[in-house]
């Protein structure tokens, strides 16, 4: 059969779809019915064509993620029972998170080389890591160590900031991927996507100004997710294109960064909880078609309660569904082509690239930092956030939409899931770590008995 289907059809140029689109507004305009204006700056238009495609190469994984269950370290004999059972139901990564130092070989005992380690430690010590180094030695192994992050957290540094530079210098000169960037902090700080691009990308620029170029393979990346499912998918492939970019203005080349992905805190509730199992599996979809490295999951009720065997296995769960049954093990590529996802990719960096020139113009992230700068931008952001859904243009449903009012959960909070008040005097403003619905849940806990 010589005759091709799709010969018969001619191909339709954007224009003639923008003037049938407007025949059938009846008279609407097109601007104000049908293009979105995200927070980022970008419209968001009703149809896209391979006129959109910007065809960049983005260089992704070139295996599927590892899933990852995460354990805090108190008691080592219990956290490695824990390891092992999340490892036997499917787990192919542990996170292990501590802010005191513990027994390594305790701690790890009985896990297999097969594993892929991460430890995300509150504390800086050398010889302290070289022991949890000689005792994984086969095992890839990622620290979790972030003086600038924590900087960015807390207000302070860990002990100043001439002990912080050298120990974490010493720590990359000795251990491999012995550095990290978390730009969780951002994303659950309330900053827009373009902000979390441009402040991860200064962040890591201000790592290779510390420490030299050579430490720019060994930073690693850890990034949260959040609801706005397509353009978190642009975040994290806009991130590897912005990544490549600064490092071959650095002449380096080759280095494919490790990222570490997981749900954002921020829309997580604790009325009407079950809901966030359903946002939790749309942003580890994200996390995947993004092209993360591992994912680590949480579970629908870790704002109000501790860790649990029901929720991290169902969290786990979650993962190995999409994973093994809705076949996404190797979905990393699946957003190549998508003129959408490729646009707003494109628009993302671009955006991000002008914010991080005008931090280095300003002396850089650290600078900018400490005069307090990145701090008010994304409290500007987290405020306009805020009252998008105070007003209910974002919608938690079960929170600002569709509430049950029989819902109680005064005698079922088992941690305090809002933001705590510090005492503490600090070097400089931290950035907050608030959540949507904290203010609207306290109101609803006070009338719960009325």
């Amino acid at each position: 059969m010589n005759h091709f289907l799709f010969e018969d059809f001619k191909p339709v140029v954007p224009a003639f779809w923008k003037q049938k689109i407007q025949m059938d507004l009846n008279g609407a305009d097109y601007n104000q019915s049908l293009l979105w204006h995200s927070n980022e700056g970008i419209v968001v238009k009703p149809f896209y064509t391979q006129e959109d495609r910007n065809n960049v190469a983005i260089t992704l994984p070139q295996k599927g993620f590892a899933i990852c269950q995460s354990i805090f370290v108190h008691n080592e004999s219990i956290a490695n029972k824990l390891a092992l059972d999340a490892v036997n139901r499917g787990a192919t990564a542990i996170q292990f998170y501590a802010n005191q130092p513990f027994r390594p070989k305790k701690l790890l005992r009985n896990i297999t080389s097969t594993v892929t380690l991460y430890f995300n430690l509150n504390l800086l010590d050398l010889d302290f890591i070289q022991q949890i180094d000689r005792e994984c030695s086969q095992n890839t192994r990622f620290y979790q160590l972030d003086i600038l992050g924590n900087l960015a957290k807390t207000g302070n540094w860990l002990k100043h900031y001439k002990a912080d530079i050298n120990t974490t210098k010493r720590i990359v000169q000795t251990v491999k991927h012995g550095i990290s960037v978390d730009a969780t902090i951002y994303q659950n700080g309330g900053a827009t996507i373009v902000q979390q691009l441009a402040y991860t990308l200064s962040h890591t620029n201000e790592y290779i100004e510390l420490f030299g170029e050579e430490c720019a393979k060994e930073i690693h990346y850890q990034f949260a997710v959040g609801s706005n499912y397509f353009f978190e998918i642009a975040k994290l492939r806009a991130f590897r294109m912005l990544h490549a970019l600064l490092l071959k203005g650095r002449g380096i080349e080759d280095v494919i960064p490790h990222v570490f992905t997981q749900p954002s805190r921020r829309n997580k509730t604790i009325y009407d909880y079950n809901v966030n199992m359903l946002r939790t599996t749309s942003e580890c979809m994200s996390a995947i078609l993004g092209g993360s490295d591992t994912i680590s999951n949480t579970a629908y009720d870790a704002v109000y309660q501790k860790s649990n065997a029901f929720g991290e296995r169902i969290s786990r769960n979650q993962l190995l569904i999409l994973q093994q049954e809705a076949h996404l093990q190797e979905a990393q590529r699946f957003a190549d082509g998508t003129y959408y996802i490729e646009e707003i990719t494109k628009q993302l960096a671009e955006k991000a690239l002008v914010i991080f020139k005008q931090l280095e113009k300003g002396s850089g992230f650290l600078s900018q930092l400490m005069a307090g700068t990145i701090q008010k931008k994304i409290q500007a952001s987290a405020q306009k956030e805020q009252e998008q859904f105070d007003e209910g243009k974002i919608v938690l449903v079960g929170t600002n939409k569709l509430i049950n009012k029989n819902d109680r959960m005064k005698d079922h909070l088992e941690l305090y899931p809002f933001q705590k008040k510090r005492h503490l005097k600090t070097l400089i403003p931290p950035i907050s770590q608030v959540r949507l619905s904290e203010v609207m849940e306290q109101q609803r806990l006070k009338t719960e008995d009325r």
